[in-house]
C-alpha cells in the first residue's frame, strides 16, 4: 500500500499537479519555465521536443545537470473530521535531483538523429508530524525516474518528426499513524511513448507540437495494516493508477535583436483519474472500510501557460519564464498528502559559451501557491504557503 499511496503520489507529481509536476528537468528548462518546446537547440531537446534535434549541428551534445528542489512548508488551519479547530505544519523538504541528456550526430543517408534523456519527471513528498494530520499522511513520499530514448527524422528541409520510448521507475511509501495505521512499500516499472513535430517554415518562426502518452503505473508491493497498535495485514498489495497523457504545443519568433519569445499551450488529461483502489493479496479483515474501499479522486484535465524570452548576446545566453498552472484537485478530494492549489512562476537563468566545446549554465525558478478554502467529508479550512524554489546548474559539451 505504500507503493500504492506512491502511485497516488505519482500521479500528482508525475504528475503534473501544479505543485507536484517536475516539467524542469534541464538547466534551460528551469529558466524558461519548460517553455522550450519550439525554440530548443541544446541536448535537453531529446526530453522537450525531440524532433528539434534534426535542425541541431551535426554533432554529439552531452549535458549534465543537477538540480535542487526546495518545497516550502503547507500550513493548515481549519478542523478534521468535524473535531476542534486547529493550525499546524508540514516539514519543509529539500532534495537534490540529477538530469543527463544526449543527442547524436546525423546518422545514415536520411540524417536520422536518436537522443537519450533520463531525468526526475515527477515527485512528491510530504510529511506531518502533528496529528490528526499524521492520520492521513505521516510520510508521502513518491519518487519517479524515466529513461527517454527518442529518434527524430527528417522530412524535408523545414519538417521533422520524432518518436520516443518512456520507461518510467517508481518507488514511494506511505505511512499514517492513529488508531488505524498504515505502513507501505512498493516499486514499478512502466511504458509508454513519445511523439514530437518541429517545423521551422523561416528562420525566424518555429512550430513545435509534442504528446506524451498515459502510462498505467501498475504497482506491486507489501503493506502492513495496524488496528490500534496490533498488527492485523502483512501481505502484498497492488494498485493501477494512471499517469496521464499530455500534450503541447508552441510557438517562437525570434526577433532582429536576437530576441525570441516562445509561448506554450500545454494539456494535462488528469481525468483519467477517477479512484484509487487497491487490490490485497488477502483479507485484511475489520480494517476494510479504512484501507480497502476505493478512494473517489474525480480529478479534472488542466490547462498550462508558459512563456519564455531567450535573449542571444556574444558569448552568453539570457532567460526568463513564467508559467501559469492550475490544479487537477477538487475539494472533494483535497487532502493532506497532496494539497495542490494553482501555482504562478517566475524563472531567470544564463548559459556562458566558454569555448567551442563547453557550454555552462544556471538558473531559478520560484513557484507562488494559491492559498486554498477547502470543505468536504474530511476538512473544513485553508491550505496555504506551500511555494516550491528550483535551482539548476548544468554543464553541456559538444564534440
Amino acid at each position: 500500500m505504500k507503493k500504492s499511496v506512491v502511485i497516488s503520489a505519482c500521479l500528482a507529481s508525475a504528475l503534473m499537479a501544479s505543485g507536484y509536476k517536475i516539467p524542469e528537468v534541464s538547466t534551460n528548462g528551469v529558466a524558461l519555465g519548460a517553455a522550450n518546446i519550439a525554440h530548443g537547440h541544446g541536448a535537453d531537446s531529446a526530453y522537450y521536443n525531440p524532433a528539434n534535434m534534426v535542425f541541431m549541428d551535426d554533432a554529439q551534445q552531452l549535458e549534465a545537470d543537477l538540480i535542487y528542489i526546495g518545497l516550502q512548508k503547507v500550513h493548515y488551519e481549519g478542523s478534521v473530521s468535524n473535531g476542534t479547530p486547529s493550525s499546524f505544519d508540514s516539514k519543509s523538504e529539500d532534495f537534490f535531483i540529477p538530469a543527463l541528456h544526449y543527442v547524436s550526430p546525423k546518422l545514415g543517408e536520411n540524417n536520422v538523429r536518436v537522443g537519450l534523456s533520463v531525468n526526475v519527471p515527477g515527485g512528491l513528498t510530504k510529511r506531518w508530524v502533528d496529528s490528526p494530520a499524521q492520520q492521513y499522511a505521516q510520510e508521502f513520499t513518491l519518487e519517479i525516474v524515466e529513461i527517454n530514448p527518442t529518434m527524430a527524422i527528417p522530412l524535408g528541409e523545414h519538417l521533422a518528426i520524432a518518436f520516443g520510448l518512456r520507461v518510467v521507475d517508481t518507488s514511494g511509501v506511505v505511512q499514517s499513524s492513529g488508531l488505524v495505521s498504515r505502513d507501505m512499500t512498493g516499486e514499478s516499472v512502466d511504458l509508454g511513448y513519445n511523439l514530437a513535430l518541429a517545423y521551422k517554415p523561416t528562420p525566424q518562426l518555429e512550430i513545435g507540437a509534442t504528446y506524451r502518452s498515459k502510462v498505467n503505473l501498475t504497482v506491486d508491493g507489501n503493506a502492513k495494516l495496524y488496528g490500534v497498535t496490533q498488527l492485523q495485514y502483512d501481505g502484498g498489495v497492488s494498485v493501477s493508477v494512471p499517469l496521464p497523457a499530455t500534450a503541447s504545443l508552441a510557438v517562437a519568433y525570434t526577433f532582429d535583436t536576437s530576441t525570441t519569445v516562445e509561448v506554450v499551450y500545454e494539456r494535462d488529461m488528469w481525468s483519467a483519474y477517477q479512484e484509487l483502489d487497491f487490490n490485497y493479496v488477502g483479507n485484511v479483515g475489520n480494517l476494510a472500510p479504512y484501507f480497502d474501499a476505493p478512494i473517489p479522486k474525480n480529478w479534472k484535465d488542466t490547462t498550462v501557460y508558459r512563456i519564455g524570452i531567450t535573449q542571444e548576446l556574444e558569448q552568453w545566453t539570457l532567460m526568463a519564464g513564467c508559467v501559469i498552472d492550475e490544479s487537477p484537485i477538487p475539494q472533494s478530494s483535497l487532502s493532506f498528502e497532496l494539497p495542490g492549489s494553482d501555482t504562478l512562476s517566475f524563472s531567470l537563468g544564463a548559459r556562458y559559451q566558454y569555448n567551442e566545446h563547453i557550454n555552462v549554465g544556471i538558473s531559478a525558478l520560484y513557484s507562488m501557491h494559491d492559498a486554498r478554502d477547502v470543505q468536504n467529508d474530511t476538512l473544513d479550512g485553508k491550505f496555504s504557503e506551500g511555494d516550491v524554489t528550483i535551482v539548476s546548474a548544468g554543464l553541456q559539451y559538444k564534440f
